[in-house]
């Protein structure tokens, strides 16, 4: 066996197997590398365009939470003046009704006070005339004029 010529073999062999790679897997090879490096850009791209709409989404929702903290206080302000309104509104119907009752008592009062004076006249008219009729009918002394103020002190 000659060297050169299993080296010039070998070589030859080498050069085959070199096309063949050549021809068919190296092709194959950079094409799933090509791919590969497609997918990884194309993932990068997504996500930055996540990593924007992210920020675009973070700033909408900022905006809509400002707008919802803004209604809210307002109906909070709303709701505030609404409560101090029904409350004046109710201090001023209980001073008015208060107002009111306190009319009804003085009414109730003096109307008392009449029927009592009226009841007080009465008796004392009816008093006056049963101590006339009584003197009247008797006659009248010391003794009797004493006794009948007695018995008219006790009626009254």
């Amino acid at each position: 066996m000659n060297i050169n010529l299993t080296l010039i073999g070998q070589s030859i062999a080498f050069a085959i197997f070199v096309l063949f790679c050549m021809k068919f897997i190296w092709p194959a090879l950079m094409g799933a590398i090509s791919e590969r490096q497609q997918k990884i850009a194309d993932g990068l791209n997504a996500a930055e365009k996540a990593k924007a709409d992210l920020a675009s989404a973070e700033q909408s929702v900022e905006q809509e939470l400002a707008t919802a903290k803004a209604k809210a206080a307002a109906l909070i302000e709303q709701a505030n003046k609404s409560a101090n309104q029904l409350i004046e509104e109710a201090k001023a119907q209980a001073q008015v009704e208060g107002e009111r009752i306190r009319q009804q008592a003085r009414e109730s009062i003096d109307l008392e006070i009449n029927q009592a004076r009226e009841s007080l006249r009465t008796q004392v008219s009816e008093l006056a005339v049963l101590g006339a009729e009584q003197i009247l009918k008797e006659k009248v002394d010391q003794q009797t004029h004493a006794n009948m103020l007695n018995e008219l002190a006790a009626k009254l």
